[in-house]
């Protein structure tokens, strides 16, 4: 019971956030995700922010100007939403952060895993100490995070090469809800950044805006 009380304490954030309580409660803040392991965690400084504006610009969503960072283990955790994770290297997450991030996901945050490159042969595994009983499953085209206020057909745009293979988005799936939504050899993150740090197209970048604000909208709304 106590348990179960203290997961409720801390969802409660997440609940307002959701319509669940007085919207002036206070203003919704996405954040990125603190590892361990040795991976970059703080890859692409500029491109949450960038996204956060122009989420408010196009979209009106009044979030906080200014991402937080949040440890994958904090009780911070719960207070914000959407929680952006990237980077090219390991991830570790201990058996208490792997529980905090369940807990997190199952009480109505949402993750979204970002790979610069490098990092789904490490992220994998550790997703599974969060959720041992599921698997990330390819999600259709025809999937809502796809069509929101913007309408991607074919999935995911493909922002940055890599390994010239086609981007792919996968989920995984509690009790009918997507909880964490991973996007692989798409990189929207980079086209997220300022225009000078990579040779993105103004329309590059604008894809990867868009379909960004449509990650961030779906969450907000289921």
């Amino acid at each position: 019971m106590k348990k179960i009380l203290l997961i409720i304490l801390l969802t409660t954030p997440i609940a307002l956030w959701r319509g669940g309580g007085n919207e002036a409660y206070c203003q919704p803040q996405l954040a990125l995700l603190k590892y361990g392991g040795g991976g970059d965690w703080y890859a692409n400084p500029t491109s949450l922010p960038n996204l956060v504006a122009f989420c408010n610009q196009d979209q009106q969503m009044g979030l906080n100007p200014q991402p937080a960072t949040v440890d994958v283990g904090s009780a911070e955790l719960f207070n914000y939403p959407f929680v952006h994770m990237t980077g090219h290297g390991n991830v570790q997450f201990s058996d208490r952060e792997a529980q905090n991030l369940r807990n997190y996901l199952i009480g109505g945050g949402f993750l979204h895993i970002d790979d610069n490159y490098g990092l789904r042969e490490f992220i994998v595994p550790q997703m599974k100490k969060v959720f041992p009983e599921l698997d990330f499953v390819e999600l259709p085209f025809t999937h809502p995070v796809y069509h929101q206020k913007y309408d991607f057909p074919n999935g995911l745009p493909k922002i940055h090469e890599h390994d010239n293979l086609p981007p792919k988005g996968y989920g995984l799936i509690w009790e009918g809800r997507l909880v964490c939504f991973f996007t692989w050899e798409c990189d929207l993150g980079d086209g997220w950044e300022d225009a000078d740090v990579h040779n993105d197209s103004a329309a590059t970048r604008q894809k990867a805006l868009r379909m960004g604000s449509n990650i961030v909208s779906y969450a907000f709304g289921n």
